[in-house]
């Protein structure tokens, strides 16, 4: 930029300083006449009024929303953003029905102060319940603000001027002009747009979710491939609209470009794996999944990441890459039957076509064994002490857990074994204590291993 563009744009600025600083004169001559200053006063008693009202029947209010427990949630959530708000309320209504009853009584120029703050008033009051549907507590708040400061700069008709002030504050270089007008706009059309944009996700995540012809991995899918085009058209269509060339996004989609190849391979192989994840249906929310040492169904599928959620009340976050390039165990992939084994041994003295009835009849009082595919009973072998035998059952409730079912199997082998005699072995040694005087013969000095007898403590 040229000195003399420079100077003629600081002369600009000074300019529009200069007039507001006019305008708020001459409305503080206008304030300081008689019929306005009673204005005014009225005003300010009507705040007192309303703020007196407020302390009044607030509490009462809050005593008798106390006694509405029955009542659905989003309609106590209404009270108490209007008990919260009384004072602003009764404010509204005091400031209005004067402003009618002074219209009829006296000149309407006697009654033009009034109505204007009962207007902004209003206006205040309808900005600050519409927020509350803004769920960032930041973000609400920066909306309500902004549009208080634009409401009362509208109705006091002071909006044209602080346009041009803001217009006239601006960022050039070469062809492009940022003004600090230009960015406002732009950041509210966009955050309107992203807020239609969630709206409309929203509601069509919950018509692809109840939607049972659509498998969980293509409606996982479906939504993040349309939340990727409300929210890009969002962000384009907001540029657009405050007059952003946006050719000149080719210059930073390249920059983009070389960013994703060096620095973010990571995160691109994460998004692609993704994709891959969900089109090969290899899993979907709700399986049962073993990842290394991380047993747990899967909660959600993200865009970088797969939330497993593990009886423990754990979270573990898995990047989509490693879903891909290591082995997983999906133990509820084409179906939800899950088949488990456990190993027991009884005594050589127990009858072992009995164990075997029993052990299968115990397994077929747990309630989650399944009863239509009927548990067996094996023996695999002849121990040192016992004869081993393996139980297997089926389940259809992986997510139930799968440490607590075999611990119920367990619990009923050994209830079943307690009540029909059947005895559990465990290995027993026998050691003998050699002392000094050696009644069988062995001359000091030779060791009891040396002669085929256990050495103390074997």
């Amino acid at each position: 930029m040229d000195p003399e563009q420079q100077a003629l744009q600081e002369q600009a600025l000074q300019d529009q300083v200069t007039g507001l600083l006019g305008l708020a004169e001459s409305f503080g001559r206008s304030m300081l006449l008689p019929w306005r200053l009673y204005q005014v006063a009225i005003i300010i008693g009507l705040f007192a009024l309303a703020w007196l009202l407020k302390l009044w029947i607030g509490p009462r209010m809050k005593r008798w929303m106390r006694t509405l427990d029955g009542r659905p949630k989003w309609q106590l959530r209404t009270l108490l953003i209007l008990q919260q708000r009384l004072t602003l309320i009764f404010f509204v209504v005091l400031s209005w029905g004067t402003f009618a009853v002074m219209q009829e009584v006296t000149w309407p120029s006697r009654s033009y102060v009034i109505g204007v703050v009962a207007t902004i008033a209003l206006a205040w009051l309808i900005i600050g319940l519409a927020t509350r549907l803004i769920k960032n507590l930041f973000l609400r708040r920066l909306v309500r603000w902004a549009a208080w400061i634009w409401v009362t700069l509208y109705f006091l008709g002071l909006s044209q001027e602080a346009e041009s002030l803001m217009d006239s504050i601006a960022l050039e270089a070469g062809n492009f002009r940022l003004s600090l007008l230009g960015l406002i706009k732009a950041l509210i059309i966009t955050g309107l747009l992203f807020f239609l944009a969630r709206l409309v996700s929203r509601r069509a995540q919950s018509r692809i979710r109840t939607n049972k012809d659509i498998s969980p991995s293509m409606q996982e899918l479906i939504i993040k491939a349309l939340q990727v085009t409300l929210f890009g058209a969002a962000v384009f269509l907001g540029l657009k609209a405050v007059g952003f060339d946006l050719t000149g996004l080719a210059v930073l989609s390249g920059a983009i470009g070389v960013g994703l190849g060096f620095g973010l391979q990571k995160v691109v192989s994460n998004l692609v794996s993704g994709i891959i994840i969900l089109l090969d249906k290899s899993i979907k929310p709700g399986d049962v999944i073993t990842v290394g040492q991380t047993f747990g169904w899967i909660n959600s599928l993200g865009a970088r990441y797969v939330s497993i959620t593990t009886r423990n009340g754990k979270e573990y976050l898995i990047p989509n890459e490693d879903l891909i390039t290591h082995q997983v165990v999906n133990w509820s992939h084409s179906n939800d039957f899950v088949r488990l084994d456990i190993y027991f041994g009884t005594a050589y003295t127990d009858d072992p076509h009995a164990v075997r009835k029993i052990a299968i009849n115990a397994a077929k009082s747990v309630d989650r064994v399944l009863s239509w595919r009927p548990p067996v009973c094996h023996i695999v072998g002849f121990g040192d002490s016992s004869v081993d035998y393996i139980l297997r059952f089926w389940i259809e409730d992986p997510t139930g857990g799968l440490t607590n079912i075999r611990g119920n199997v367990y619990l009923a082998l050994w209830d079943a074994f307690q009540e029909n005699g059947i005895s559990i072995p465990f290995p027993q040694r026998e050691v003998r204590m050699l002392g000094d005087d050696m009644a069988d013969g062995f001359e000091p000095g030779i060791s009891a291993q040396a002669v085929g007898k256990p050495e103390m403590g074997d």
